[in-house]
């Protein structure tokens, strides 16, 4: 099985409260019915109820959604790529090897329902001249331990790999990463969302190890698991 995430930038027909509407009622059946063996939705009809998000950047300003389905072989992603583009001003697909370096095992709520809390989404490239040996070790054996110390209260982590673009026009990214907090009183308090300011000036001073900082986006998200 292969994991599929596409960016999605909703056209101006559509408000976000409209789009996600459109994402849960018809264009998630046509998914399924197309060959998504799993998907789920993050929609950033949160935004508007953060007054000052803390790590909004980036192109994660204006994503309207990213839609993660998984395929018995993405070879077959061509119907499903063409009903995601219906609503879409702009879509980038990306074919990815995911690692769940801390799961959230205590799920007790439904298919279709709203996920509890909120997703923090994160997307970047990395540093041109570095190599794959290098970033990859800065990026999964230094920064992932760490990251559990940065945000303590986190409640799951999910890494996606990048392994090939699969839209015409997309820009290269190399990682995807989406991480789940419980509350959002425990991702908009900055003494809930970090562990210390040591903690916060190390992660400052070590991004530049695996990312391109101009490259980084992210985004609160609302999660929607519509199969499972």
């Amino acid at each position: 099985m292969e994991k599929l995430v596409y960016l999605s930038w909703r056209g101006p027909q559509l408000e976000i409260e409209a789009y996600r509407e459109r994402l849960l009622d018809a264009v998630a059946p046509r998914l399924i019915d197309a060959g998504a063996v799993k998907l789920d939705v993050n929609v950033s009809d949160v935004i508007g109820t953060i007054p000052r998000p803390l790590l909004l950047m980036g192109e994660g300003a204006t994503l309207s959604a990213a839609v993660s389905l998984w395929l018995d072989c993405y070879d077959t992603r061509g119907p499903l790529e063409a009903i995601l583009a219906e609503d879409a001003e702009r879509l980038c697909g990306y074919l990815v090897s995911e690692s769940i370096p801390q799961a959230a095992a205590d799920r007790d709520w439904p298919d279709g329902v709203r996920s509890p809390g909120v997703s923090h989404f994160t997307w970047f490239e990395k540093p041109k001249e570095l190599p794959d040996e290098a970033f990859f070790r800065a990026w999964h054996e230094v920064h992932t331990p760490f990251s559990f110390e940065l945000h303590p209260r986190r409640w799951s982590y999910v890494r996606n790999s990048v392994l090939r673009t699969l839209t015409p026009g997309a820009p290269p990214v190399r990682a995807i990463v989406v991480e789940r907090f419980r509350s959002l009183e425990d991702y908009t308090d900055p003494k809930r969302l970090f562990g210390s300011e040591e903690a916060l000036k190390r992660s400052a001073e070590e991004v530049s190890a695996y990312a391109d900082p101009a490259s980084l986006s992210s985004v609160p998200l609302s999660e929607y698991i519509l199969r499972s």
